[in-house]
């Protein structure tokens, strides 16, 4: 049974959703988004930069799911940030999702004016346009920044995590304005290493499941956020099929030893900035 967590501001997000990172606009992510939510999936994460939110606006609406019962992420870009404009650029967001409401808007970057990006964010909460807000890879002291600045503190951080990199410090440091951590790279960008540990192994034999399974499950007992992607309705299925067991606290410890500080996403703030910030998505 898929699991919820209760945000900062009240709302109740679903634990476990589908991301359509790299995943093409059109049919492979209609396809993708309407075969997660007839599996029971209630989360979608997309964003402007993924340039599919069309595709999954379209199969949230022909599911037949009352639109309240179905949870869309997405994100804004560092060019949309900055007072005024983003409200212009949530308007363009709402069109391309055809949906009255964003249950979580993000901001996709720690670049641009983000100060000026989060006041309309506010403003679009206030709206009802929005529903929870929050940041994406917002991980130097631009955190703090825009955390002691918000009025309404972010509900959630998106950033890398997974057994080899769990973001403890970062955390501890979110922990005061009640953010929680969504993961990207949940199991590694799928690295061989993380996945065939043998205490995986040892685990999946153990509850009858596979080595990601039990990555994933822990991550839910973790009360991390997760949305591993896949257009392979076979892996999704799987990727799902988590609800069902428990791990011990003896065996959560265990993993959590495997914490060893390992990223797969390995760029400066100033690579980063260089390489994202002359590029614009598409409206």
């Amino acid at each position: 049974m898929q699991t919820y967590i209760t945000l900062n501001d009240g709302t109740k997000i679903p634990q476990f959703g589908l991301g359509v990172y790299m995943v093409p606009e059109g049919e492979q992510t209609y396809n993708a988004v309407i075969n997660a939510l007839k599996m029971g999936v209630r989360h979608i994460d997309t964003a402007h930069a993924y340039q599919n939110e069309r595709s999954v606006g379209r199969p949230v609406k022909d599911s037949g799911i009352p639109r309240e019962d179905v949870w869309i992420t997405t994100k804004l870009w560092p060019h949309e940030y900055g007072e005024g404009k983003t409200t212009d650029a949530i308007d363009k967001m709402l069109a391309r999702l055809d949906t009255d409401y964003i249950d979580l808007l993000l901001l996709h970057q720690q670049f641009g004016d983000y100060l000026g990006a989060w006041k309309d964010m506010e403003k679009a909460v206030k709206a009802g346009k929005v529903k929870s807000i929050g940041i994406s890879n917002f991980e130097s002291e631009r955190l703090e920044e825009i955390c002691e600045a918000a009025s309404i503190k972010p509900s959630v951080l998106q950033v890398e995590c997974h057994p080899y990199y769990q973001q403890n410090a970062l955390k501890e440091r979110i922990a005061k304005y009640g953010t929680v951590i969504e993961s990207w790279y949940p199991i590694g960008h799928g690295d061989k290493i993380l996945i065939g540990e043998a205490v995986f192994t040892r685990l999946a034999e153990k509850y009858g499941k596979s080595n990601v399974q039990i990555i994933l499950r822990w991550h839910i007992q973790e009360s991390n956020i997760v949305f591993p992607k896949t257009t392979n309705p076979d892996h999704m299925r799987d990727n799902f099929d988590i609800f069902d067991f428990e791990l011990t606290a003896e065996e959560m410890g265990e993993i959590r030893a495997l914490d060893c500080g390992k990223r797969f996403f390995n760029m400066s703030l100033e690579q980063q900035e260089g390489q994202l910030g002359a590029w614009h998505p598409a409206d």
